[in-house]
């Protein structure tokens, strides 16, 4: 399934191991903490997904057509899947855990995840962000973003005897063992991403002397390898599923025996909001996107949905930044959010719209996710400890 050992056992479908219903208390602890960041959807299995959650990318096809909708009254549809993912859902709860743990200040190394509302509120809860590990006291709590980080990172925490909560999420950490995977078998590795991305820079530091980056089909020229039967890549998880697929197609031309992944980096929630926004994008005069300028799968998701046929397109934090312009002489408006934004963002979109004039929402559900990763190892540890501590 090409889960690693090391982490598997963080790839549970439902209760982590210290037992419960984790994803029933976590909306609950959400909603009296962070009313912004609860209100997450149900995350039931797509029939595609692996342990890990990744759906294989499907054979090219057309679209379904929502034709059925047509007509002249105006329409907004809903894209199902949207928003939170496992991966920001843990890496949110283990921040709040740990302030309610720890109490604050508990530290984060950048941005927990890319969503500009949810670190003002967890900032508004006691967290401080930092650029560096460099920045937080000897000794205190800190916890590394959903994205990762790179060897030198934990080596200067471990150095500075900070105590860490990594809340790298899974699937990142799987590109990392891939990457040091292939690195020890003396490969060439091409990785495929967006230059100064966390996610990035975490991958290619686990083999700096192996990994070089591809930023698209462009790049390719200017590869050099050592040895062109030795040639791997690898992609970060938040990427374009089409533009992967070019950038990888013109590799594969100059290296015939490019090595791949044992299975898809791109992670199963990027994937299927891909495929949401092209289903509700094709009939659509305007999608709106929610989603931070920062967020990299946000961003996807614009050109996703004006490739896939959208008139117009576009990307905002919130209900407060549309232009009302952008609704003249449109009749259906698709709505989605990246997989780091909190649901009642776009509930904000759906209230804006219907206060110009605009129906229920029709939802469009193109796959199920059911994913929920158990916390942070550290995490659990000390809650454990502190539970047992309080029954005596």
């Amino acid at each position: 399934d090409g889960v690693p050992r090391q982490f598997s056992g963080l790839l549970d479908g439902g209760h982590d191991e210290a037992g419960g219903d984790p994803h029933g208390e976590r909306q609950r602890r959400h909603a009296r903490h962070c009313p912004l960041i609860r209100g997450r959807l149900s995350r039931r299995a797509h029939p595609g997904a692996g342990r890990a959650g990744h759906v294989r990318l499907p054979a090219p096809g057309p679209v379904r057509t929502l034709g059925a909708m047509s007509g002249s009254a105006k329409q907004v549809l809903l894209a199902k899947p949207r928003g939170y993912c496992a991966g920001v859902d843990r890496a949110v709860e283990a921040v709040e855990q740990a302030l309610d743990q720890y109490g604050a200040p508990v530290y984060v190394r950048k941005e927990i995840v890319h969503n500009k509302h949810v670190v003002e509120t967890l900032r508004e809860r006691g967290a401080i962000f930092v650029d560096e590990a460099s920045e937080v006291p000897e000794g205190a709590h800190v916890v590394f973003s959903a994205h990762g980080v790179s060897p030198a990172v934990r080596d200067e925490a471990a150095g500075r005897s900070l105590q860490t909560i990594d809340a790298t999420c899974p699937l990142v950490t799987k590109v990392h063992h891939e990457a040091k995977r292939f690195a020890n078998d003396d490969y060439d590795i091409l990785l495929i991403g967006h230059a100064g991305h966390e996610e990035v820079e975490g991958t290619a530091g686990e083999a700096p002397e192996h990994i070089q980056l591809v930023e698209g089909p462009w790049d390719v020229d200017k590869i050099e390898v050592r040895d062109p039967a030795k040639v791997a890549w690898l992609s970060q998880t938040t990427l374009s599923v089409d533009g992967t697929l070019e950038t990888v197609a013109a590799i594969r031309e100059r290296f015939p025996e490019l090595l791949a992944p044992p299975s898809d980096d791109i992670c199963y929630a990027t994937q299927n909001r891909q495929l949401a926004v092209k289903e509700i994008a094709q009939d659509a005069d305007l999608v709106i996107v929610v989603g931070s300028g920062n967020s990299s799968n946000s961003v996807r998701l614009v050109e996703v949905a004006l490739e896939a046929g959208a008139k117009s397109s576009y990307r905002v934090d919130d209900a407060s930044e549309i232009d009302e312009a952008w609704l003249d002489g449109v009749r259906t408006v698709s709505v989605t959010s990246g997989a780091s934004v909190p649901e009642a963002l776009v509930q904000g979109v759906l209230e804006f719209l219907a206060e110009r004039g605009y129906p229920d929402a029709k939802a469009v559900q193109s796959a199920e996710e059911s994913l929920i990763f158990a916390l942070p190892k550290e995490l659990r540890r000390d809650l454990k400890a502190a539970a047992a501590a309080a029954q005596g």
